[in-house]
């Protein structure tokens, strides 16, 4: 099979590594692979798996014009049976050349937290929950799939040394370390990093307990600003920040407890680390066997009640550092949980099995579906670039990242149901 994976984006980020992986190991699997995007820090990632890969031309809009006559061409050049798109942008750029005017078969895979509007309903998807799976099936004509964000557990193991990242950090092997590894970004991230800092910050004055921050975004200046705050108020380096690290792994394995969510609480629980799961809106829950069910359903995410969530989330994480056996446990098994359902070897069966089914299945392409595709674009498109409306959209991200880069002089108390 000659097959083209098109990442969104190649920054460091979870959904594209785990795109990059899902590619090598259909590659190893004995298929024809191109990884096919615009020039990030992780085509050092794609080089070193072996895949060829092939630069996205610049864009302007989304679907770029440039990027459907790219891959159109591509696709009759190269032959392409099959075009695995990650996201709704590059899905819709395969969708209108390669897949309409070629013929080319298309699936989608969406790891974002809601079924896309503008991923057009005759294209099979990947979803990343059960939950956003069954969802999309409500409105989705063409198959859908579930598959979580794979790890590779061989890569990702407790056998992993953290021992010289907390010596480059000045951290000491007896002293607590809690790591978030995270794109810092507005959307999806912000609550829970700002939440990170409070706790840490709101647990400081009783342990010698450090938060190390790893990654990086439009969010970095105003969480720095937060950070020194805490900082002064508890006279030592509660706060670090890492930046970015090609290889985060060594972060996780000299943590003692890792906050995040997603494929991030994945690879840290393949590390053998104790993870409490973070999301938006104050969300945060210690993953352990009386919640499994819960994260095996909705993804290793959620959406809380919309209040600060520093000092529950503190209550969390003091209960955990409190009992190193439990710490373990929870480590051993956050390992075994991942290992048995969320291996990459897991996922490429069930991924290659989605591959065969496609190019057995008959290819829809429907001119009154694309038209009103195209349109659910545009719209966007007008939206994003409307003067009116970017001002308003930059007016909101400037007051939430104002209100991220201070600290509050006291912390909200945790809700009720949560101290009971």
């Amino acid at each position: 099979m000659r097959l083209l994976v098109a990442p969104h984006d190649l920054g460091i980020g979870g959904s594209q590594i785990n795109a990059i992986d899902l590619a090598a190991a259909a590659a190893d699997a004995g298929h024809d692979v191109i990884v096919y995007g615009k020039p990030g820090p992780l085509v050092e990632r794609i080089e070193a798996r072996g895949l060829e890969f092939v630069a996205a031309r610049p864009l302007r809009y989304r679907p770029a014009p440039s990027r459907i006559l790219q891959l159109a061409r591509l696709a009759r050049r190269r032959k392409l049976d099959l075009i695995h798109a990650y996201e709704w942008p590059p899905c819709l750029d395969a969708y209108f050349g390669a897949h309409l005017t070629g013929g080319v078969p298309l699936l989608c895979t969406v790891l974002s937290m809601s079924v896309s509007p503008y991923v057009p309903s005759s294209v099979p998807l990947v979803m990343g929950t059960a939950a956003l799976a069954a969802e999309a099936r409500r409105r989705h004509r063409a198959p859908v799939w579930a598959l979580e964000p794979p790890i590779d557990t061989a890569a990702d193991a407790p056998s992993i040394d953290g021992a010289p990242l907390r010596r480059a950090f000045e951290i000491p092997d007896q002293e607590p370390l809690a790591v978030t590894v995270s794109r810092l970004a507005l959307e999806l991230k912000l609550d829970a990093l700002v939440d990170a800092i409070d706790a840490v910050g709101e647990l400081a004055r009783e342990l010698p307990l450090t938060l190390l921050i790893v990654g990086d975004g439009p969010a970095d200046t105003a969480l720095r600003a937060r950070a020194e705050q805490i900082n002064r108020r508890r006279e030592r380096e509660v706060v670090k920040f890492a930046g970015a690290l090609a290889d985060p792994r060594p972060a996780y394995a000299a943590a003692d407890l890792v906050l995040g969510m997603g494929s991030s609480a994945l690879r840290a629980m393949a590390i053998g680390k104790p993870v409490i799961v973070q999301g938006e809106g104050g969300f945060s829950k210690v993953f352990e066997p009386t919640s499994g069910d819960y994260f095996e359903r909705h993804g290793f995410w959620g959406v809380g009640d919309g209040q600060p969530n520093g000092r529950r989330l503190a209550g969390q994480m003091r209960d955990l550092l409190a009992n190193r056996t439990r710490l373990e446990r929870l480590g051993d098994f956050g390992r075994e949980t991942v290992t048995t359902r969320f291996s990459l070897r897991r996922a490429i069966e069930i991924q290659l099995d989605a591959y065969d089914a496609l190019l057995e299945r008959p290819q829809s392409r429907r001119p009154g579906e694309a038209a009103s595709a195209a349109a659910r674009a545009l719209r966007l498109e007008i939206d994003n670039h409307d003067p009116r409306r970017k001002r308003a959209r930059s007016a909101v991200e400037a007051d939430r990242l104002v209100a991220a880069a201070t600290v509050p002089a006291v912390l909200p108390p945790a809700p009720v149901a949560a101290l009971a």
